[in-house]
């Protein structure tokens, strides 16, 4: 009964692995284990996702990324710009500290800014902001390499150039830029929440140790060549491993391990089912010249993380893969794993409005989804 728990609770907290893990196992029954598995795991993808992921818990365990917020919030002076900064420090931030990061960090945030508010305007801000946050996060992270943990992947078994990556996103991130802004201020006019409140004054957050926060800077520069194929990926890995080891252990307990064994499960999947030749030939041939569409769909039931590695072997049009799996975080709550970080966080501070949390969140993911699929059939 005791090892029936511990498999609910294991199934509960980690779906996606316990999955990935499952197909894997699976797989190796079809395809028994021998010496070609090592050829299947992406090495460059996994040291490069487990040194930003340390580099971003140590800065995250500083204070940098809230005392940057509160920075920002010093200097507003109404609702609309208020929602604005909120947003877009999802938006932006996901570009350089991904979208796992920037929710963790400003959705707590936010509810510690609102909460600020006479209650009645936090009460009305709460479920739509939060909401605004997560789509910004998603999309804001679709941008670059680093974004999110697909793009990572895509990027590197691409070859593309970085600008060259950066330019086929940018008019998806415009647009959705766009998007945002006219949606912040439709909630604020729709609310007549146009009067200001008084500038906010959300204290300071302590930086615990600003040798730290340099040492992880240089660090963050050092995977960021790595990921332009300047500086070899063993050396970044080696340097966040050693650094972080000797100088601040507690934010290598911080990492996902979870996200970087899904990973190796998926790779070993993935490389099974390249061998076997009736299901390649089926799956290559339901993905040739409709990579967009269907990691969309794929992203829709699997995530877009999932998506990415199932379909990135099986295609070689990874730029359309790109586009797929990143408009595809757009739609169902586990479209992106990212979007639950926010649903935790609206159903333990607002668990009365979970509902209509999840109906605006739903609702406002297809219709930025329809909108960016328009996009992208009109920009080819």
């Amino acid at each position: 009964m005791k090892h029936n728990i511990t498999l609910k609770n294991c199934i509960r907290k980690e779906p996606v692995l316990c999955t990935a893990a499952l197909l894997a196992a699976l797989s190796a029954l079809v395809v028994l284990p021998d010496p070609s598995y090592a050829g299947y795991i992406d090495f460059r993808t996994l040291a490069i996702l487990f040194s930003l992921m340390t580099v971003m818990a140590g800065l995250r365990g500083q204070g940098v990324f809230s005392r940057m917020g509160q920075a920002l919030l010093g200097r507003t002076g109404g609702v609309f710009p208020l929602v604005l900064v909120l947003v877009g420090l999802c938006f932006f931030g996901s570009m350089l500290i991904t979208n796992d990061v920037a929710l963790l960090t400003f959705v707590p945030f936010t509810f510690a800014v609102l909460g600020r508010l006479e209650p009645k305007l936090c009460r009305a801000l709460a479920v739509p902001v939060v909401c605004m946050q997560t789509v910004a996060a998603n999309l804001g992270s679709m941008l670059t390499p680093i974004g999110n943990p697909q793009n990572l992947y895509l990027y590197g078994k691409s070859n593309m150039p970085l600008a060259q990556f950066v330019r086929l996103m940018l008019p998806y991130s415009l647009l959705s830029l766009g998007l945002l802004l006219v949606w912040a201020f439709g909630v604020c006019r729709t609310l007549s929440l146009g009067a200001a409140p008084r500038t906010l004054s959300t204290g300071h957050t302590p930086i615990e140790s600003p040798r730290l926060v340099g040492m992880y800077a240089v660090l963050f520069c050092v995977c960021l060549g790595t990921v332009a194929r300047l500086v070899p990926c063993g050396v970044s890995f080696a340097a966040v491993l050693l650094c972080t080891f000797w100088a601040d252990r507690k934010a290598l307990r911080r990492v996902d391990y979870s996200l970087l064994c899904t990973f190796a499960a998926f790779f070993i999947f993935i490389g099974n089912l390249g061998r076997v030749p009736a299901f390649s030939a089926w799956l290559q041939g339901m993905i040739a010249g409709r990579e967009v569409p269907v990691a969309v769909l794929a992203s829709q039931l699997t995530s877009n993380v999932p998506a990415a590695l199932l379909l990135s072997g099986f295609t070689q049009n990874t730029a359309a893969l790109i586009i797929g799996t990143n408009l595809g975080g757009l739609g169902t709550l586990i479209a992106s794993m990212a979007s639950l970080i926010s649903y935790r966080q609206i159903a333990q501070e607002l668990p009365q409005q979970k509902g209509r949390y999840f109906v605006q969140f739903t609702v406002s993911n297809l219709v930025f989804l329809a909108i960016l699929m328009a996009a992208w059939l009109i920009f080819g």
